[in-house]
């Protein structure tokens, strides 16, 4: 009989949690849009990203950074100037991000078609 593993944890269950925070409907946008553009002002993931809110983007920002994800640096400048890069911590989780977002544009059309047709085949 084939042992079962089981996702129990005490805690903080690691899966879940990750998931929860870039799972998202903008974190893993964020993620990718710094990636592919490197340091960036507020303004600019803001109008690369171009549906988000100005507020949705600062509360994505923040969770990033309170987690590691995304670093911060104010210039003391007038007018204040900050710009937003992505950590060590939030580069390692590019190649993962990049292969789901490969993943999802070659299956899209295929998930959409099953949903279009409840679920049966289409042939």
């Amino acid at each position: 009989m084939k042992k079962l593993k089981k996702f129990h944890h005490e805690g903080i269950c690691p899966i879940r949690d990750i998931l929860h925070r870039i799972g998202d409907k903008w974190s893993m946008l964020v993620l990718v849009t710094l990636g592919t553009n490197g340091t960036m002002r507020f303004s600019d993931i803001h109008r690369s990203i171009g549906d988000i809110s100005q507020r949705m983007l600062t509360v994505t920002l923040r969770t990033l950074e309170t987690d590691g994800m995304v670093e911060r640096k104010v210039y003391a400048e007038v007018p204040p100037k900050v710009e937003y890069n992505l950590s060590d911590r939030g580069r390692s989780l590019l190649p993962h991000l990049y292969a789901l977002v490969e993943w999802a544009n070659g299956n899209m059309e295929g998930i959409l078609n099953t949903r279009d047709f409840g679920g049966g085949k289409i042939e």
